[in-house]
């Protein structure tokens, strides 16, 4: 007798999930990718008098007509002639993940995807019914990938590449030589272009590079309020694109998963965009120092080698431990009250390093990293 489909039989829990479930009260915890800030206040009270003034229905499924347009104006400086039809308002980046491989991926089309990779990646190209090719972003090269590995994976069903830079979980961050060198390859091969880029604000060494403003019209790209206005659980996202014909059926697909996104949230989020502009460039600040901090402590550690992001929140240093495997140095570390994630829980060509989210306060990073650091010297000491 059946029971479940093999749709959700196919996938599995994240890896991280899994350490966060295990962790205790009292732990450190470098786990989950959540801003510890508030969002800006401004913000919270436009969203309460939008309630107050009865913003609490059904709205345009592609949302809030004056957001779009704002959203738009914000990517002059990468793309002219932007307007509310160019954005779709989503219900969070994971909820736009989702719709675009909906609207892009048949059963037995694949989609190309960097590994190490934000677990939802992969699992939401199996539920569409299509196949996730991973493509490597190694430590030497800076997580950024190299063309000649692309084309070893292409064949005649990929539809898509998916791009994240700046990179969760790696921090990884690409240039402009770099980023035409895979707007090249994509073009060659007729792709969609899905560039996750939900980091853009969050980025210590010069200007964003976005594949936005390219030229190319089969470029979709997936961004939140999330990281950059700290409103994780807030849950909106959007989708935007130069190509109509794309972003009508992006909205189509939209209106099936969650016919529209809360209403009232989306007068906060307008306000926060006009009157708190500055607000990601403020938390950017705070995240450079914190990752200048937990850099230089990781790499002051016997076998430890971190390479410096130059955005996102995220460190991903290679961790060697003989005999042990990431997820077992994980689990020894969250015995001694320090939650991290395993670098398997990003793919297997994350083995051999963890993933430390530094969303949590300096003082608390400092006191953290003296955990890691006797944790390793105990776990080598028994290499002796």
């Amino acid at each position: 007798m059946r029971t479940f489909s093999d749709r959700v039989l196919s996938i599995q829990p994240t890896g991280v999930r899994k350490m966060f479930d295990l962790a205790g009260d009292d732990v450190i915890s470098f786990g989950l990718g959540e801003p510890d800030f508030q969002p800006p206040n401004i913000a919270i009270e436009a969203f309460y008098q939008a309630m107050k003034d009865g913003h609490n229905k059904y709205t345009t499924t592609a949302g809030l007509p004056a957001l779009r347009q704002q959203i738009a104006e914000s990517w002059s400086a990468y793309q002219d002639g932007l307007n509310s039809d160019n954005v779709c308002i989503t219900m969070s980046g994971t909820n736009a993940i989702l719709n675009l491989f909906l609207t892009l991926v048949n059963p037995g089309d694949n989609v190309l995807i960097p590994e190490p990779y934000f677990p939802l990646y992969g699992p939401d190209a199996k539920l569409c019914g299509g196949d996730a090719k991973y493509y490597p972003c190694r430590f030497e090269d800076e997580f950024v990938p190299k063309v000649e590995k692309l084309e070893q994976l292409i064949d005649e069903n990929t539809v898509a590449i998916l791009y994240n830079f700046p990179s969760n979980p790696t921090g990884g961050t690409l240039n402009l030589e770099q980023r035409d060198a895979l707007l090249d390859f994509a073009k060659k091969h007729d792709l969609w272009i899905i560039t996750d880029e939900v980091y853009d604000r969050i980025v210590f060494e010069g200007e964003h590079v976005s594949f936005m403003g390219t030229g190319y019209d089969k470029v979709l790209l997936i961004n939140s309020f999330s990281k950059t206005f700290a409103m994780t659980g807030w849950r909106l996202g959007y989708v935007m694109s130069t190509n109509l014909d794309a972003m009508k059926q992006v909205i189509k697909m939209q209106y099936y998963m969650t016919a529209c996104s809360n209403d009232a949230m989306q007068y906060g989020v307008l306000t926060a965009m006009q009157e708190a502009s500055d607000f990601p460039d403020i938390v950017s600040a705070e995240f450079k120092q914190r990752c200048d901090l937990i850099v230089g402590r990781l790499n002051k550690m016997d076998g430890v080698e971190c390479h410096k992001p130059k955005g996102a929140i995220y460190v991903f240093p290679k961790v060697e431990v003989e005999g042990m495997n990431s997820e077992e140095i994980a689990l020894e570390l969250l015995k001694d009250g320090v939650l991290c994630s395993p670098g398997s829980a990003f793919g297997s060509a994350g083995e051999g390093h963890l993933r430390f989210a530094y969303t949590i306060s300096q003082k608390d990073i400092s006191r953290g990293m003296d955990k890691v650091e006797a944790t390793l010297k105990r776990l080598r000491n028994k290499e002796d």
